[in-house]
């Protein structure tokens, strides 16, 4: 590009009032120095969206937006998970930029390889992936049970970038494709290789959480791994259709060793293969329902076509007062535009 690119840093958020402080200085500090370096235009921005926080998130975000001309923030209306705040603030900010990067506001994933992001973009690269080296620093449950998810995954027909989260930069035409994705039960990591642009990976090492609570904690971690399968494939229902035909093949084997038995052998067949086999085939059975009305609740979600998010506040496209000289005060200016929680 022969121009600075406008850059937007997308930085979902819930319940991350401890970390935030930090998180603004960090992006602040990096932002200043692309934009001195003339890596990307003074127009650009960093994006909060506030997915439904119960704390003082918010609050913290529009204060800050009042005295920063690169932050901006983007509240909701409610709580509508990780995925979908990702797209709230692509889609709210992908007009007045000419790429987008996002990332968690724990900052674990290393800001100073966005520069390496930025460069990849201006060489022709439409999405860049941003991918750990190593996971060492994962308990060896979180380590073990990511590999095995990938692994499935890729055995199931699914293209997946091999340890990459949601730290990424994309185009706008990038994300206007991915806007044409209307599907309501999202797993981003799965849909953007499918977009099919140019695109490169970045290395990086990945670092400890300095404050605050993970908001993926195993069972959201399961449902995640679970909503990624499902998803994508049939190959679930496929493979209970196959222990189905199985455990058919068996019984079938049995049955003739049993009567074998009863017409040539005097025996008394047990009571523990009886109560085996029913509770063997009632299990496979409820896993097999199971499955199915997994996928149904799916397509019932998707025929709603229900919005996957609600915009309360939008503080990326207002225009917000800056500090002047004399100083602002800024908890007058929030709590006249009624943008303070009652509660507080």
């Amino acid at each position: 590009m022969n121009q600075q690119p406008i850059l937007t840093i997308v930085v979902p958020c819930y319940n991350e009032e401890d970390i935030l402080s930090y998180t603004f200085t960090e992006l602040k500090r990096l932002m200043e120095n692309l934009v001195q370096e003339q890596a990307v235009s003074n127009k650009s921005k960093i994006l909060f969206v506030d997915d439904g926080s119960s704390d003082n998130t918010w609050q913290m975000i529009y204060k800050e937006t009042l005295k920063n001309e690169y932050i901006r923030g983007l509240k909701l209306s409610r709580n509508v998970g990780h995925q979908n705040a990702l797209l709230a603030g692509l889609f709210t900010a992908k007009e007045y930029s000419d790429c987008l990067i996002t990332i968690d506001a724990d900052l674990q994933d290393d800001i100073s390889v966005i520069k390496e992001f930025i460069n990849k973009f201006k060489e022709g690269c439409e999405i860049v992936y941003g991918v750990r080296r190593r996971r060492e620093k994962d308990t060896f449950f979180k380590r073990t049970t990511a590999i095995w998810f990938y692994k499935i995954m890729k055995k199931i027909g699914v293209d997946l970038v091999y340890n990459h989260a949601d730290f990424r930069l994309m185009s706008k035409r990038a994300v206007n494709a991915l806007k044409d994705f209307g599907e309501i039960n999202l797993f981003l990591r799965g849909i953007i290789p499918l977009i099919g642009f140019r695109s490169a990976q970045v290395f990086y090492d990945r670092k400890e959480r300095l404050a605050g609570e993970t908001k993926y904690p195993l069972r959201k971690m399961i449902s995640f791994a679970l909503n990624g399968i499902t998803s994508f494939s049939v190959a679930p229902i496929r493979f209970v259709l196959f222990i189905g035909f199985s455990s058919f093949c068996i019984s079938l084997l049995f049955a003739i060793y049993f009567l074998f038995l009863k017409f040539f052998r005097t025996t008394e067949l047990g009571w523990t293969s009886l109560i085996l086999s029913v509770w063997l085939l009632g299990g496979l059975q409820l896993i097999g329902v199971g499955l199915v009305g997994e996928y149904i609740g799916k397509i019932y979600s998707e025929v709603k076509r229900r919005p996957k998010y609600i915009i309360d506040i939008d503080a990326f496209n207002m225009p917000l007062p800056l500090q002047n000289s004399g100083g602002e005060n800024y908890d007058s200016i929030y709590m006249e535009r009624g943008k303070l929680s009652e509660t507080n």
